[in-house]
């Protein structure tokens, strides 16, 4: 049996666990006075006696060798940041009152992304309890916390990460974000964590002190590959899959979503992302709770969620970005860059029906064919949004859609996402129209490394350039601060704007053709003229009525004739243009047959039920 890592402080007794294939000897120094030596077993594990006189919140490190003192790569806790000793932690002391809850199924998911250090004004998880009932009331029934991993100083989106085991201690530790979980449980909500196994940051990563977590076998972006399926690499395999495994079991997460998991390199013959998978899956038949691993994932390939048996990885679902740029270019007109190969409003057609957008065809942008089909894959494996951290963060000045778009056509981009048949994710403070970006920021110590960053990013961004714009500094706390949530409501569109969302998650989880997310419940056209995209929502129950959804992506008023057979009518059940959120409809009760003529508004979405009568 494989032993756990890190510092185990269970019932007032505490052994460490650490580890180094390739080290002669290993000593753990506690509080920087008492040296005890580690002995090593096979496999290159080193494992303390048991001590009883330690308590949590006692400092330690790691000797390899009779040299450098080192943190614990499976630290729990940095409270002196990453240069400097790890914390015993007892993930026992919370009182957890969760015991009936079981979680909720991708496929119920509304989905909330938010940054903890940005949410609220303190940056804190015991902050957010605050604001639980807030997003209840919402319709929210899951938020997903971007990575919590310590990383340097108190600023940073996450993925700078260094110790994978360590909850950030400016958010509040280990223990603030179980009482976190543990308050969303007792309002409903499931949370979802952003994990970055694909890469470690740069500044206090001393895994390669320990022994080979990384190879030269593979390339990317962030330089050397971790090392899935070189020599030793049951080790590193065993330190991801353990990490996983403990966000779920003594944090009781709900899932997890796995960032970039195209750069997890791994040619072995079970891929790490399948091991993975089988054992969130076993750890759910032990329990009883229901899991969900979703990938973030730069290539259309369907293997990546796909069952085991028939060769995939076995993933509960994926991040769709094409949906999000085919929706982005329809409403911005934005073509740069990957906007080029979405430029075509058969693309966002596409991106509904078929979801990969590039599913076998030739890309002009990647100038290569690119993708396979999702065909076989339900839609409720996809989560798709408009925003989101990347999409607005990496944008020069992390400007959002409030800074591009009229007030109806934020409510289309919304609507957009809400009734589509994937899983919706929402980014903090869109709900209410937020116009505070979202830019990047870290607060590294290493000068040189700062420096890099700074230019690195107006390089990235040198083509979008203007004589009155510049790339706001990263390393600034003017930059984090300038990211963080206003929670203004002064204007009156906000008000609105969030009882529209209130208003369209609701009808989302109440239509009971919406619930079919099978292929054959969809049905997608362009109508003429051709910037009106209708999506007819049904389902095999002949008792249920079907539904229909259609969206003018135009700054013009038009009409149009909703196309179905003699005998049947529509009733109007929701408008974007209702005067309850700021729109130019008053309320009231349209029937259409075959050959109503009905207008459609700039950027307005309508959406139908078939009558009854």
């Amino acid at each position: 049996m494989v032993p756990t890592l890190g510092a185990n402080y269970q019932s007032g007794k505490t052994t460490f666990t650490v580890w180094s294939p390739q080290a002669n000897s290993l000593e753990v120094v506690i509080n920087n006075q008492d040296t005890y030596s580690l002995t090593t077993d096979n496999f290159g594990y080193w494992t303390s006696t048991e001590f009883n006189d330690l308590k949590p919140g006692d400092r330690y490190q790691y000797r390899i060798d009779g040299k450098t003192l080192h943190p614990d790569p499976a630290s729990l806790s940095q409270p002196d940041g990453v240069h400097n000793a790890s914390a015993v932690v007892d993930l026992q002391a919370v009182s957890w009152s969760d015991a009936n809850w079981k979680g909720i199924t991708l496929k119920d998911m509304v989905i909330y992304e938010l940054h903890v250090g940005t949410f609220t004004a303190e940056g804190t998880f015991e902050a957010m309890i605050g604001k639980l009932d807030y997003l209840k009331d919402l319709g929210i029934n899951t938020i997903e916390l971007m990575p919590v991993a310590q990383f340097p100083g108190n600023r940073n989106w996450g993925y700078d990460g260094v110790y994978p085991y360590a909850v950030q201690h400016s958010y509040g530790g280990a223990l603030g974000l179980q009482k976190l979980v543990n308050a969303c449980h007792q309002q409903g909500i499931a949370v979802l964590l952003d994990v970055v196994y694909n890469h470690l940051g740069p500044e206090g990563n001393y895994l390669s002190a320990f022994g080979p977590y990384f190879t030269d076998k593979h390339a990317t972006p962030w330089g050397l590959a971790i090392n899935f399926d070189d020599a030793y690499c049951d080790g590193v395999r065993h330190y991801f899959l353990q990490n996983a495994l403990m966000w779920l079991q003594d944090f009781h997460l709900d899932g997890l979503r796995l960032d970039a998991i195209h750069a997890i390199k791994d040619t072995g013959a079970k891929h790490f992302l399948a091991e993975l998978s089988q054992a969130s899956s076993d750890l759910s038949e032990q329990t009883g709770c229901n899991y969900v691993l979703i990938g973030e994932c730069d290539l259309n390939d369907h293997k990546y969620i796909s069952p085991h048996k028939v060769g995939g990885y076995g993933l509960d679902g994926q991040w769709i970005d094409e949906f999000h740029h085919a929706l982005h270019t329809v409403l911005t007109g934005e073509s740069d860059g990957y906007y080029a190969d979405f430029s075509e409003f058969s693309h966002l057609m596409k991106a509904y029906e078929k979801t990969y957008v590039y599913d076998g065809v030739y890309s002009p942008y990647r100038k290569r064919t690119f993708g396979n089909s999702a065909e076989g894959r339900p839609y409720s494996q996809f989560v798709v949004f408009s925003q989101n951290h990347d999409q607005v963060g990496n944008r020069m000045l992390g400007d959002r859609l409030t800074g591009t778009l009229p007030f109806p056509a934020l409510k289309l981009a919304a609507g957009a996402v809400l009734v589509s048949p994937y899983v919706p994710m929402l980014f903090m403070g869109e709900e209410y129209g937020e116009t505070q970006p979202f830019q990047y920021f870290v607060s590294h110590t290493d000068p040189e490394l700062v420096e890099a960053v700074c230019q690195g990013r107006k390089r990235e961004f040198a083509y979008f350039q203007k004589e009155e714009q510049e790339v706001p500094d990263p390393q600034s706390e003017e930059t984090f601060n300038n990211s963080k949530l206003s929670w203004n409501w002064s204007v009156l569109e906000s008000q609105l704007l969030f009882k529209y969302y209130q208003a369209l998650i609701k009808l989302r989880k109440e239509l009971p053709a919406w619930q079919d997310d099978s292929r054959p419940a969809l049905e997608v056209k362009i109508l003429e003229p051709n910037i009106i995209l209708l999506i007819r929502q049904h389902t095999s129950d002949e008792s249920v009525n079907p539904s229909i959804i259609v969206m003018n992506f135009s700054s013009e008023s038009t009409v149009f004739t909703l196309p179905m057979s003699q005998d049947e009518s529509y009733e109007k059940i929701f408008d974007s243009e209702d005067t309850a959120w700021g729109g130019e409809t008053p309320q009231a009760t349209l029937i259409m047959d075959h050959e109503t003529q009905s207008p459609l508004l700039p950027y307005n979405l309508v959406i139908y039920q078939r009558s009854t009568e």
